[in-house]
């Protein structure tokens, strides 16, 4: 098909005005105005949070990126981790910075060691434990767009429940699919 009448086709499937509604509802992308060098070690905002199998320090937050990545890093992980789960709107992206990590992605098992990374695609229920080893493991995690995510971090001090509050899971559009394989 040439080129002028594949556009000729999609004019008529997507009206002027349907295509400015579209554009009109996304959130406008804004340029960073200023540059946030984050330390090694450090929060972006010099906080402290926790999930009760790992301390986790936000080094890119979604403002920054107009809502598109939202960017964490896990440190001192150790044995434990979020029940199955998958996330609705956001893909997350995981890569082993120390240590070795049993994810579940799918039905796909795998151990990552330093240097590894794998992605859980939206809608796909996955979970992660780190391997006790004789180093702490430390991992980053990124989410793409950011959507929630960075609220969810911040209301949820302890993943290690028994029993996941299942109607805030759904408030971070996310759904719980059942408990951790690895878990002890």
């Amino acid at each position: 098909m040439k080129r002028r009448s594949f556009l000729r086709s999609a004019a008529a499937l997507f009206p002027a005005a349907s295509l400015e509604a579209f554009a009109l509802g996304q959130p406008p992308w804004q340029p960073a105005t200023a540059v946030h060098p984050v330390p090694a070690g450090e929060d972006r905002l010099s906080e402290s949070h926790t999930l009760g199998f790992s301390k986790i320090r936000f080094k890119v937050l979604p403002r920054e990126s107009s809502n598109g990545l939202f960017v964490i890093e896990h440190m001192n992980l150790i044995a434990g981790g979020p029940p199955i789960h998958l996330h609705i709107a956001q893909e997350e992206y995981f890569y082993v910075i120390e240590g070795e990590v049993h994810f579940q992605v799918g039905d796909a098992r795998v151990t990552l060691r330093t240097g590894d990374s794998v992605l859980a695609p939206r809608g796909i229920p996955h979970t992660f434990s780190a391997v006790s080893g004789p180093k702490p493991n430390q991992m980053l995690i990124a989410f793409t767009p950011a959507g929630k995510m960075e609220q969810f971090f911040r209301d949820t001090p302890n993943m290690n429940t028994p029993r996941p509050d299942l109607d805030m899971w759904r408030r971070y559009d996310m759904e719980y699919v059942g408990p951790s394989p690895f878990a002890g």
